[in-house]
């Protein structure tokens, strides 16, 4: 028997190696059954019949949906589409620097555009953060700031206009999301969509995911004031200058930079209500990045956004907004 080829570490390399579907079913068996007992999902039996010409299983007993994949109770649960393609496409997005459009991966493998960009945003979910965590820990600097994203009013075509600002529509000025960033130096960043720019909201978001005492850095802007009560709070004036000392939020505004260039450049325009979603897979990226103490690679973070696509699941209608909204602002 020829020995098993090593697991792909490039781009290349994935295409090649998941262009088996053995090689696919292999990976994903770990994934889906990870105690290695292959299940059946509707009546829990653990002796199913292996199909070798479909790579499926079929349970002993009679009941609706005998026949079940290793897609099943993940993200790429009930789709047509073959792991030969949901593999290499899963790779592409979580090694990105600035994303991948649905026009690009819709020409590499060869599906439609409306099938790339509901793959995508699949992909994104499993690049969700799987935890929580609180930034702060060790003692290194919290840097927070805030940021606007989304084209002027002006630019817009009317319809879109009305849809955004309401009835009367958003005349002149901005139609823009806020998003809300923390970034601990050497460490992970947390960004998320806020409804507005409030004090006590904001106050309330940096109190759930910074650890209590740590050192906090801001601009001079008055939403942040107040926060010296739990917080050893560093302030940035940027009429005066960009860094001062070690107090500086450029951090957290390369980070804005790095989000704004796949939005503008790779993705062109976003959709309010999708805004969480490139958050996600921005920040999955840059919290997984390759650094002097963790020299992570492509595999590493192929491996991680796979290890996280069990028990997660969004539909067609809900990304269209057909049915209940997932969105968070």
């Amino acid at each position: 028997m020829a020995d098993k080829p090593l697991e792909p570490r490039t781009l290349q390399e994935a295409i090649t190696y998941f262009a088996n579907p053995d090689n696919c079913l292999a990976y994903m068996i770990p994934l889906t059954f990870p105690d290695g007992i292959v299940t059946c999902p509707t009546c829990g039996r653990t002796d199913p019949k292996f199909l070798v010409n479909q790579r499926r299983w079929q349970c002993k007993s009679v009941h609706p949906k005998r026949q079940f994949s290793a897609k099943v109770g993940t993200i790429f649960e009930d789709s047509p589409i073959l792991l030969e393609k949901w593999l290499p496409a899963v790779w592409m997005l979580v090694n990105a620097k600035n994303g991948i459009s649905s026009w690009e991966l819709h020409r590499a493998l060869g599906v439609t555009q409306k099938t790339a960009w509901f793959m995508l945003h699949r992909i994104r979910l499993a690049m969700q953060e799987k935890s929580s965590f609180k930034l702060g820990g060790g003692g290194g600097p919290v840097e927070v700031d805030e940021t606007f994203i989304g084209g002027k009013a002006r630019n817009m075509h009317k319809s879109k206009r009305l849809r955004l600002g309401g009835s009367r529509g958003l005349q002149g000025g901005n139609a823009k999301a806020v998003v809300m960033g923390m970034l601990q130096r050497g460490g992970k960043v947390k960004a998320q969509v806020i409804p507005e720019r409030k004090q006590k909201l904001m106050h309330g978001i940096i109190k759930d995911s910074i650890e209590k005492g740590a050192i906090v850095m801001t601009d001079e802007h008055t939403v942040y004031m107040g926060l010296s009560d739990e917080y050893v709070h560093e302030v940035i004036n940027h009429a005066e200058a960009y860094v001062k000392n070690y107090i500086s939020t450029n951090g957290i505004e390369n980070f804005w930079s790095l989000l704004k260039r796949g939005i503008g450049g790779t993705y062109v325009s976003v959709e309010p209500f999708h805004l969480f979603r490139y958050l996600d897979e921005q920040a999955f990226r840059y919290n997984n990045r390759a650094t002097k103490d963790n020299p992570l690679n492509d595999s590493d973070r192929f491996a991680l956004a796979l290890s996280q696509i069990v028990g997660k699941r969004v539909t067609y209608a809900e990304l269209t907004g057909k049915t209940g909204s997932t969105a968070n602002f």
